[in-house]
């Protein structure tokens, strides 16, 4: 009976121990657990182009991914992307699933209560898109009484609300081109860089640019929202400022928009 008793009491040390061993100090900030994983994991969508997608190989491409991963790369740990909807990886960040997301997010009053944000890398106009022949929507005021389509979360959708529309909820771009193209919504709304990017590999398509802003949106890398997250931000922010000072930045929007949207 002793040596059940002695036995059962080493199983459970080994036990403790191996469970202490998996768990990061609670007071660890996440710079350096995931400097000790060897890893970064980053939310993106996969969907819509030329921010984070996949090309004809599969692989998943665009802006966003790339500047992820040159990131990941001063942070000497390696770029673990996992994609989902929309909604889904927000929702994600918010309760520390994920790392870091990359998916042209903008900054806004409403997500900074939420999320830790980088330094700005992009800068991005919000375009309203129609059917080449309809001639209704001239400003963003006209979009009073109209449906749009979008993601539900995006500022896109939360901008046609402000000013009256009703929005359907979609997954991806392709949802909302389709819905559009049918005449089941008026308009949406989205990056002016992915409708230019849209029509270059679409240029039959019968839609046209109704309305662009004046003003962009700062565009950064939403974070958990915490003190654990200090060091990280910082450590992401210096990477940034040095592909922005080596012209990396640049080149990747030159590579994927044909312009420099990195520029204030």
């Amino acid at each position: 009976m002793k040596k059940r008793i002695a036995l059962a009491l080493a199983l459970c040390l080994v036990l403790a121990l191996t469970a202490c061993g998996k768990e990061a100090p609670k007071d660890q900030d996440l710079l350096a657990q995931i400097q000790a994983k060897g890893e970064i994991t980053i939310a993106t969508e996969g969907t819509w182009a030329p921010w984070t997608f996949h090309d004809e190989s599969g692989a998943l491409v665009g802006f966003d991914v790339e500047v992820a991963t040159a990131v990941a790369q001063k942070l000497g740990v390696k770029p673990v992307f996992i994609e989902g909807e929309w909604d889904g990886l927000l929702a994600g960040l918010e309760v520390g699933r994920y790392d870091m997301m990359a998916n042209g997010v903008d900054i806004t009053t409403e997500r900074q209560g939420k999320y830790d944000f980088s330094i700005p890398y992009a800068y991005n106009r919000t375009a309203v898109i129609v059917r080449e022949d309809d001639e209704r929507i001239h400003t963003l005021e006209d979009l009073a009484g109209m449906t749009t389509a979008n993601t539900i979360s995006s500022t896109y959708a939360q901008l046609a609300e402000q000013y009256g529309a009703t929005v359907t909820a979609v997954d991806d771009l392709n949802q909302t081109m389709e819905l559009l193209l049918a005449g089941r919504i008026d308009a949406t709304l989205n990056s002016e860089v992915t409708f230019y990017d849209y029509l270059r590999a679409r240029p039959d398509a019968k839609v046209r640019l109704a309305v662009l802003t004046e003003e962009a949106t700062q565009v950064a890398i939403p974070l958990y929202k915490g003190e654990r997250t200090a060091t990280l931000r910082a450590a992401i922010d210096q990477a940034l400022e040095e592909l922005r000072a080596d012209g990396t930045l640049t080149a990747l929007s030159e590579k994927y928009f044909g312009s420099d949207i990195t520029q204030p």
